[in-house]
C-alpha cells in the first residue's frame, strides 16, 4: 500500500479552515432497489458525507439515471450517456468506473481527491454506466477510468465499493484510523 498524507498534510485539509470545497457526485445508470444493498450504500454515503465536510468535501450525492429502453445497443448507450452528461457540473472532474480502467490503492485514491480539491475543482463525478457501457463521446471526456480489479462486478456492488472507498479516502485525508496500512 502507498503512503497516505502525512500529519502536516492532513492538518491542511480541514474544511472549516476556509479552503476550497468540492462536491462529490455519483451518476449511476439504474436504481438500487430497497434492501440490504441500498442500506449499505446509504450507510457509506452518509459516513463519507459526515466526515467529508471536515476535509473540504461536501454533498456526497447519488444521482440515479433511468435506464434507456431503446431497441439497439448504440442508442441505449447514447441516451444514457447524454443523461449522465446533463448532470455533470461545469469544470467538474469526470471519472468513469470501468473494468479496463486503472487500479490504485486507497491512499493513492485519497491523494487524487486531495489534488482535485486543491486545484479548486467544483466537483468530481463518478460515472457508473449501464449494462451496455458508455458512449465513446462520454468515455473520451473522462479524466480517469478507474477499475476495481479485472473482475466484472454487478453495478450494485460497484456503487457500494465506490462509496466505501470514498469514505475510506476522507478518513485517510482526515487522519482517522479507519484505514490501516
Amino acid at each position: 500500500m502507498g503512503a497516505g498524507p502525512d500529519a502536516a498534510t492532513a492538518g491542511q485539509l480541514d474544511g472549516a479552515g476556509g479552503g476550497p470545497q468540492m462536491r462529490i457526485l455519483i451518476a449511476a445508470v439504474g436504481r438500487l432497489k430497497q434492501g440490504p444493498e441500498r442500506e449499505l450504500a446509504e450507510r457509506y454515503r452518509k459516513r463519507a458525507a459526515d466526515f467529508g465536510r471536515k476535509v473540504g468535501l461536501q454533498a456526497f450525492d447519488v444521482i440515479e439515471i433511468k435506464e434507456s429502453r431503446a431497441d439497439n445497443l448504440e442508442r441505449r448507450m447514447l441516451e444514457e450517456s447524454i443523461a449522465i452528461a446533463n448532470v455533470i457540473p461545469d469544470r467538474a472532474i469526470s471519472v468513469i468506473l470501468d473494468e479496463r480502467g486503472s487500479t490504485m490503492n486507497s491512499a493513492a485514491f485519497a491523494g487524487r481527491l486531495q489534488e482535485w480539491r486543491a486545484a479548486d475543482r467544483p466537483a468530481v463525478v463518478f460515472i457508473l454506466g449501464g449494462a451496455d457501457g458508455l458512449a465513446p463521446s462520454l468515455r473520451d471526456k473522462a479524466e480517469l477510468a478507474l477499475a476495481f480489479g479485472a473482475f466484472t462486478w454487478p453495478h450494485q456492488l460497484v456503487r457500494i465499493m465506490l462509496l466505501e472507498q470514498l469514505y475510506r479516502a476522507v478518513t485517510i485525508l482526515g487522519g482517522h484510523p479507519y484505514h490501516r496500512e
